[in-house]
């Protein structure tokens, strides 16, 4: 068995409803994990958008995550995890919300071999340099969003 992540809100590669968007609720969307490696001792999860200008902007920011977690309920982080400062400046989830066009929004679930050592508001970048060396596997799912 493989890591799995995935949304009962909307399909792989299909359009995400704007409820968990800026132009509607603004609240993230609920999740569902499975098959954490067995030597996981923690999950970390990453949103972004690859389709700006400067590269990337970041959604959601959350690790610490308990491997046997499966479910993510809409609007909530998963239990004892920490949150990072997303593209907006803020800790938590910050909906896809592109100025033009139609844009891709990646969830990355990573396996990690250890707890991190970050506290709460770290950074994307801070992030990847404290998961360097430790993720096990990793897994992806993308939605995509235009405003109308």
């Amino acid at each position: 068995m493989s890591l799995t992540i995935s949304s009962p809100a909307f399909e792989n590669n299909s359009s995400i409803p704007s409820t968990y968007t800026c132009d509607g609720l603004n609240v993230s969307p609920p999740l569902e994990f499975s098959g954490a490696p067995e030597n996981s001792k923690s999950l970390a999860l990453v949103v972004l958008d690859t389709d700006t200008v400067t590269g990337r902007w970041i959604h959601w920011l959350v690790w610490n995550i308990d491997p046997a977690t499966t479910e993510v309920p809409e609007n909530s982080k998963p239990l004892g995890s920490i949150s990072g400062r997303n593209d907006f400046k803020d800790l938590g989830w910050g909906g896809p919300c592109p100025p033009t066009g139609n844009h891709e929004y990646t969830f990355v679930l990573y396996a990690l071999d250890s707890m991190l050592e970050l506290e709460s508001g770290a950074t994307f970048e801070q992030l990847e340099d404290a998961m360097l060396g430790h993720v096990i596997e990793k897994a992806d799912y993308s939605g995509f969003y235009s405003r109308t």
